[in-house]
Parts: structure tokens; C-alpha cells; sequence
């Protein structure tokens, strides 16, 4: 039975007429007279009485169309219901530096426009002071990059991101090419978080593996002021194609490092389903959403989204 035949039925008793039901409807009268005849079926019993007047419902029609008119009404409520309740609260949400470059503001946009009434506070800090702050419950979720072992805590993998060589053009030993391999980029000077810093951790490990030592000319511990010395030609750097959306110069070249493991995963953290409000609930739904929406327009450079 379909709420489409309850509003038939009630439309043919209040007009006493399939053709009269049928123009008001704006349907055709044998569709009409179908669905009324297919409603008869369900039920097992005739309601309508045709006469060479028009119809009329039979005792058990009348039943059901009081019935009927009912249920319409509840239906047209629930519906209203749905339409004007706002789903309310508020939902912190934690991004590293590079990764709020990117996501940040779409972010904002997709809630505005979704979930108006829910106050979305967003904090930008490192990773691994993400992961604390959703321990201590000061995060309801984050985007971070390594995630240690924590009860109860919602991990699902994001995207992976590929790494970068940034640099002013023409710098001593910036490649000219658009690949490289990172055993190739010991002669670049390179300017470098700190080594607390997971994306540096990242980069060790991936020289590391090549068997060759970077030179690291400075470290900072903060991306805008990182991509500023970078776009004054202060030395290069090696992070995620999200983070050329903190560059202050067209002159900074971008060679992808080519090696398996120089890439950076993306997890979604959360904390359990049972301790997230619904405001929550939602913006973890509507994050991946965005984020994988900036990968397939392109707008996340080097990203792809994690594959299941």
C-alpha cells in the first residue's frame, strides 16, 4: 500500500468522480482508476460503488477513508516535521596546518549550508597534539596522519597524499623535471619541521630507506612562516601538494617525489559513536564527503582517495 493510493481514494470520494478525481490530481483517469483497483486488491474488499452517477463509497470504503484521511495527515506532518527541524549542537574538529589549508574552508561552507544551526569549531595544531586532544575529549574528531593504539577511538582511512620537492625556481640543486626520486635531492638545501613533527618523521624515514642523508639547512615549526621562507627562495622543502595553498609566490616549482614510500595517509579519527553528539555525527559524515570531493575535482593536489 503507498501513501500515492491513499491520496487517490480520498481524492475519487471527495469528488464522487474518477474524471473529476483525475483532472484535479493532474493524472490520467484509467492510471487513476488502476491504482484504486490495485488498492481494492490489497485489501480484499471493494470500496468504491460505481453507478451512472459517479461512485460512492461502500461501507467499508467509508471506514477506510476516514482512515485514510488520517493517515494522510500524518504523513504531511512527519513531512513538515523533517523540513523545519534543524538538526542544533555544536562539533570541534581538529586539522594540521597543511591539511586546513585545503579542507578548512569547504568544510565550513558544506556545514553552513547543511547544518546551519551547528556551531563547527575548528582547530588548527600538529597531528600528534590533535591525538591528545582527543584523548582528553577536546576534539570530537580529526584528520591526523598516524594514530596510536587507543580504545574505542573510530579510525577510517581518508586519502593518501603524495610528497613534494617545493622550491624557488632555479635554486642550487632544485630538479627541473616533475619527478624525481628522494636519493636524488641530497645536494638541496632544505628547510624542515622539527623532528617532534610527524611529516618530518616521514621524510627521515624515507631517506632513510634510500640510504642517504638530507641537508637540512633550518627548521620551523609552523607552515605559513615555512612556505614564506620557502617562496623567498630560503631553501626547499618537502611536504604535501596541500601545503603549496600557504605559498606566497607563482615562482615555487613543485617536483613530486616518486618513491613508494614518500606519501602521507590520511585517517579520519573520531571518538566512539556512543559518546558523539549528532551534530558530530554529522560533520564526520559531511568531512569525507568534502574530502573526497576535493580529490575527484582535483583541488587536493597529489591526493587520492583511500581505496577499501
Amino acid at each position: 500500500m503507498e501513501l500515492r493510493q491513499l491520496r487517490y481514494f480520498v481524492k475519487v470520494v471527495e469528488h464522487g468522480s474518477f474524471s473529476q478525481a483525475a483532472a484535479a490530481l493532474g493524472v490520467v483517469t484509467s492510471a487513476l482508476s488502476q491504482q484504486v483497483s490495485r488498492l481494492e486488491g490489497e485489501l480484499a474488499t471493494r470500496l468504491l460503488q460505481r453507478t451512472s452517477k459517479g461512485v460512492l463509497p461502500t461501507d467499508a470504503g467509508l471506514a477506510f477513508w476516514r482512515q485514510a484521511q488520517l493517515a494522510l495527515r500524518h504523513a504531511e506532518h512527519a513531512v513538515l516535521a523533517a523540513q523545519q527541524a534543524r538538526l542544533s549542537g555544536h562539533a570541534s574538529v581538529g586539522l594540521a596546518p597543511s591539511t586546513a589549508s585545503v579542507l578548512g574552508l569547504p568544510l565550513m561552507a558544506a556545514m553552513r549550508a547543511r547544518y546551519p544551526e551547528v556551531r563547527l569549531h575548528l582547530v588548527e595544531s600538529l597531528s600528534g597534539h590533535l591525538g591528545q586532544m582527543l584523548g582528553a575529549r577536546q576534539l570530537d574528531l580529526a584528520v591526523v596522519f598516524q594514530v596510536e593504539p587507543a580504545h574505542g577511538w573510530s579510525v577510517v582511512p581518508l586519502l593518501q597524499e603524495r610528497l613534494y620537492a617545493m622550491g624557488r625556481r632555479g635554486l642550487p640543486g632544485l630538479p627541473t623535471t616533475k619527478r624525481i626520486r628522494i636519493e636524488q635531492l641530497t645536494e638541496l638545501p632544505l628547510i624542515l619541521p622539527s623532528g617532534p613533527h610527524g611529516l618530518r618523521a616521514l621524510v627521515d624515514k624515507a631517506f632513510a630507506r634510500a640510504r642517504v642523508t638530507p641537508r637540512v639547512v633550518a627548521e620551523i615549526d609552523g607552515l605559513s612562516l615555512l612556505m614564506d621562507a620557502v617562496s623567498a627562495g630560503l631553501g626547499a622543502t618537502i611536504q604535501p601538494g596541500a601545503a603549496t595553498l600557504r605559498l606566497r609566490s607563482d615562482e615555487v616549482a613543485l617536483v613530486q617525489i616518486s618513491n613508494a614510500h614518500a606519501e602521507r595517509p590520511n585517517l579520519l579519527v573520531s571518538l566512539s559513536d556512543d559518546e558523539l553528539s549528532p551534530a558530530a555525527l554529522a560533520t564526520r559524515v559531511v568531512l569525507a564527503e568534502v574530502a573526497r570531493t576535493l580529490v575527484r575535482d582535483g583541488r587536493w593536489i597529489g591526493a587520492a582517495v583511500h581505496e577499501s
